[in-house]
């Protein structure tokens, strides 16, 4: 999902225009996806492996025809090592074709646990929280609003000031302004409407002083 120059404007809009009223910074951040997940794709193409493992050792007889006809059609038994063998060649086949098939990010992260997506997802806003706004302003009034677009997740984090005074139910508006525009492929307008709902906490809260100035960029951050 590729934004215009429009469309990065209106957000970089909606971020002035919230921070008029109060002493807060917003800071948008909008990910294409938070993780690649190359473990889940290991574990995938390893639970393949066992499974086919575990098939061969219920039904042989695939192993079993493939010596018949390949090695020896009048053998009465098939010898040990070729039962090894083939299940060593089919099994690493086997990982091969999942370890390539999982190749494309889409199929990768579709597989991913729901469980794994959020906790990554969370983990990465953190991440970007404490790097671009906590503990960046003078009152410690930061708030970070994070979208990550392939786990179809996002995050509110907030700077220790206003923490303390705000739970993290209060943003239950912002997130459902986003994700209602979200949903229907309008990302700039669903991070606009979050932006606005999080202005009006900020402002009930941090009402802009005279003297405050713009401590962190306006801009939408993509990653």
């Amino acid at each position: 999902m590729r934004l215009t120059d429009q469309d990065r404007a209106r957000v970089a809009t909606a971020v002035a225009a919230a921070e008029a009223n109060t002493s807060g910074e917003i800071v948008t951040v909008l990910a294409r996806r938070s993780d690649d997940y190359a473990d889940v794709a290991l574990q995938w193409a390893a639970l393949a492996m066992l499974l086919v493992l575990a098939l061969l050792a219920w039904q042989p007889w695939p192993i079993e025809w493939l010596h018949s006809r390949m090695i020896d059609p009048w053998a009465q038994t098939v010898p040990a090592h070729w039962y090894l063998t083939a299940a060593l060649v089919v099994s690493a086949l086997t990982f091969l074709i999942v370890r390539v098939a999982l190749a494309k990010d889409a199929l990768r992260i579709a597989l991913a646990p729901g469980s794994t997506k959020t906790r990554r997802v969370h983990a990465r806003a953190l991440t970007l929280f404490r790097t671009a706004a906590e503990k960046r302003t003078t009152g410690s009034t930061g708030v970070l609003l994070y979208l990550s677009l392939a786990e179809h997740r996002a995050e509110i984090l907030a700077d220790s000031a206003i923490h303390s005074r705000v739970t993290p139910e209060i943003w239950g508006a912002a997130m459902a302004a986003l994700l209602a525009e979200v949903k229907h492929g309008r990302v700039a307008e669903g991070m606009a409407a979050a932006v606005a709902q999080i202005g009006i906490v900020l402002a009930e809260h941090f009402p802009r002083a005279a003297d405050d100035v713009n401590e962190l960029p306006d801009r939408l951050i993509e990653l």
